[in-house]
């Protein structure tokens, strides 16, 4: 499996507070991140699979809603995660 525990402490660890800060906004974009970057590679390769191509935009929408959250709350934050994850915005 793509996910496992190991993974999520690592991403968890690397972008929150700590390996157990699985709620902040920072944590929660990174974890999103990975999964749509998984997804996306899964829809090169499967083009016709509507139902992974549902959940990846719904995946977009999560991260732009928390990224939206985040600029409004705290701009420094905010510029930090985008920095840290490459994304356009």
């Amino acid at each position: 499996m793509y996910l496992n525990s190991e993974k999520k402490t690592e991403i968890f660890s690397k972008f929150g507070q700590g390996a157990t800060d699985t709620g902040s906004a920072e944590s929660q974009i990174a974890l999103f991140t990975y999964r749509i970057s998984h997804l996306t590679e899964h829809m090169k390769q499967n083009r016709k699979d509507h139902s992974t191509e549902r959940a990846l935009t719904g995946l977009v929408g999560k991260r732009r809603a928390l990224l939206n959250y985040l600029k409004a709350r705290d701009i420094m934050r905010y510029r930090a995660i985008v920095k840290a994850l490459g994304l356009r915005k």
